[in-house]
C-alpha cells in the first residue's frame, strides 16, 4: 500500500530534483546562454530585414547632414502587400530646412493623404533602425523624433472627449517637437466647429514653420492654409490629384504641387453607400452656403486678409517653374493643366 500510494509523490519529487539540478547548471552558465541568445536574436533580426528588403524590393538610404529628405517613388511598406497586381501608387517627397519646411496638402477623403505622409514617417524610421526602405531612391537626414497626429480617438474614461485628446497631442507636439524633428499631423481642428477649427490649423501652422521650423506634411480639408504659401517662407503647397467624371470621382493617389479647390466630400460619401436623396440634398445646401460665401468668411479678417493683386498668378508661377517635365506623365501633364485652367477661370 505504501510503494503503490507513494509512487506519485516520489516521482514529483524526484523530477523536482532533476529540475533544480538542471536550473543550477544552467544558472552557472547564465552569462553563456544570454550572451548567445542576444547574438542569435541580433542575426535573426538582420536576416528578417535582409529577407524583406530582397523580398519587396527595398533600396538602401544614404544618410546626409544637410537635413533635407529626398524620397524617389515611397511606398508604404503594409499596404503596398495588401494590394493585388503592383496597384500600389508610389510618391515622391522632399523635405528641408529652407523652402520646404512645411508641406500643406490638400485633396479628398480616401485620396491617399495620410497613406502619403505614414509612408514618409515609415521611411525615415526604417532607414534609422538599419533598414532598407520601400523606395526607388532615399537620401535622408537624422531625426531626433518623429510626431504623429493621425486619427480620431476619445479617452471617455478619464472625461477626455476626440477633440480633447486631438488638442491634447497637439499641445505636447508644439512644446517637445524641435528643428530636427519629423511631424505628420492630419486634419486638425476638424473636432470642433468650421471657424474654429480653421483657426487653430492657421494658427497651429504658423507656430510650427515660423518658430519651432520642424520639417513638417500637414493634411487639411481647410483650404483657405494654402494661402500661407504666399506668407510664410518655406511653406509649400501639394495635393492629391482626382479625376472627377460622370458624378463621381476616382482617386488617382499621385502627390502634385499646388492647392485643391475642393474635398469632394459629398461623391466619398455617395461612394460610401450614402443614399442618393441624402447627397442630392447635400449638393443643395452646399450651394446654398457657397452662394453666401461662408467658408471664404472665415480668412478675411484684418490680420490675415488675402491680397487682391491676382495671388492665383503668383501659385501658377510657382507651379510651372516646379514642375520637372522630363519625368511628367502625359496623365499627370494633363492633370496640371486642367488644374492651371481652373485657377485662371476664378
Amino acid at each position: 500500500e505504501d510503494v503503490i500510494l507513494g509512487a506519485e509523490d516520489r516521482l514529483y519529487n524526484l523530477e523536482y530534483a532533476v529540475f533544480c539540478e538542471l536550473r543550477d547548471k544552467i544558472f552557472g552558465q547564465m552569462k553563456r546562454i544570454q550572451d548567445t541568445a542576444s547574438v542569435i536574436a541580433f542575426l535573426d533580426m538582420l536576416a528578417s530585414l535582409a529577407y524583406v528588403a530582397e523580398h519587396n524590393q527595398y533600396v538602401r538610404p544614404t544618410i546626409n547632414h544637410n537635413g533635407s529628405i529626398t524620397i524617389k517613388e515611397g511606398r508604404h511598406p503594409v499596404i503596398e502587400q495588401m494590394m493585388t497586381k503592383d496597384m500600389f501608387i508610389a510618391n515622391d517627397t522632399y523635405l528641408d530646412d529652407d523652402t520646404h519646411r512645411v508641406v500643406i496638402i490638400t485633396g479628398p477623403n480616401m485620396a491617399g493623404k495620410s497613406t502619403y505622409m505614414r509612408q514618409t514617417a515609415l521611411i525615415s524610421l526604417m532607414a534609422q533602425i538599419g533598414c532598407f526602405v520601400p523606395a526607388k531612391e532615399a537620401d535622408l537626414s537624422l531625426v531626433d523624433r518623429i510626431f504623429t497626429r493621425v486619427g480620431a480617438s476619445d479617452d471617455l474614461a478619464s472625461g477626455q472627449s476626440t477633440f480633447m485628446v486631438e488638442m491634447t497631442e497637439v499641445a505636447s507636439i508644439i512644446l517637445n517637437a524641435t528643428p530636427d524633428s519629423l511631424l505628420i499631423l492630419d486634419e486638425v481642428g476638424r473636432g470642433t466647429s468650421t471657424f474654429d477649427g480653421l483657426s487653430i490649423a492657421w494658427a497651429v501652422l504658423e507656430h510650427l514653420a515660423q518658430k519651432i521650423k520642424a520639417k513638417t506634411l500637414f493634411a487639411t480639408h481647410y483650404h483657405e492654409l494654402t494661402e500661407l504659401e504666399d506668407k510664410i517662407e518655406g511653406v509649400k503647397n501639394y495635393k492629391v490629384t482626382v479625376k472627377e467624371a460622370a458624378g463621381t470621382v476616382i482617386f488617382l493617389r499621385k502627390i502634385m504641387r499646388g492647392g485643391a479647390n475642393k474635398s469632394f466630400g459629398i461623391e466619398v460619401a455617395k461612394l460610401a453607400g450614402v443614399p442618393a436623396e441624402v447627397t442630392a440634398r447635400a449638393k443643395e445646401i452646399l450651394k446654398k452656403l457657397e452662394k453666401n460665401d461662408i467658408a471664404r468668411g472665415a480668412a478675411q479678417t484684418e490680420e490675415i486678409a488675402v491680397s487682391e493683386e491676382e495671388p492665383s498668378l503668383s501659385e501658377i508661377e510657382k507651379i510651372l517653374s516646379e514642375l520637372d517635365l522630363d519625368n511628367l506623365s502625359p496623365m499627370q501633364a494633363f492633370m496640371v493643366l486642367s488644374d492651371l485652367s481652373e485657377k485662371v477661370k476664378r
